[in-house]
């Protein structure tokens, strides 16, 4: 197993193929499911090099299997944090540890870019994220974000970390 930043070789198709598959495991029953169906092969492809953005990729057996994106905070009431955009694995390889590993290794990376603090949005229905978070030890703030996704309104939650 690798875990890395994402390369100028690598496979964006491949990358992206893992949020849309982690799309449509993780958020069934949450977001509607056509919705998750019409996402297009490829979505993700063009975020992936977005200045100021960061991606690293977590690499088994010469398989993508999973991707994080990061950077500074987006937002200013968060001024000063890092953000964790996104945690996402291909549905086959959740559940077997691989999750905290690469969480560890954007913390890591968010720490030597000289961060304290690191923040997130969580989907409030996403119970299974949320617990993954609190066990690593985010704690749920006041802040959220209300959202619409293929029609149906959401709640995204703030968490929190010092490093």
């Amino acid at each position: 197993m690798e875990i890395r930043q994402i390369e100028p070789d690598d496979d964006r198709y491949a990358i992206s193929n893992i949020y849309e598959e982690s799309w449509k495991s993780a958020y069934r029953n949450i977001i509607p499911d056509s919705y998750l169906e019409s996402i297009p092969k490829g979505r993700w492809v063009p975020k992936l090099d977005r200045e100021g953005m960061n991606s690293a990729v977590i690499i088994e057996n010469g398989v993508f299997i999973g991707t994080s994106g990061y950077c500074g905070s987006r937002f200013s009431e968060f001024d000063g944090f890092g953000e964790i955009l996104s945690i996402y694995f291909l549905p086959e390889y959740t559940g077997k540890g691989y999750g905290i590993q690469l969480l560890n290794f954007v913390i890591d990376e968010l720490r030597k870019s000289g961060y304290k603090d690191v923040f997130l949005w969580v989907l409030e229905e996403n119970m299974r994220a949320r617990k993954f978070y609190e066990k690593a030890g985010f704690i749920k703030t006041e802040k959220y974000l209300d959202d619409n996704i293929g029609g149906k309104a959401l709640r995204e939650i703030a968490y929190c970390c010092h490093i």
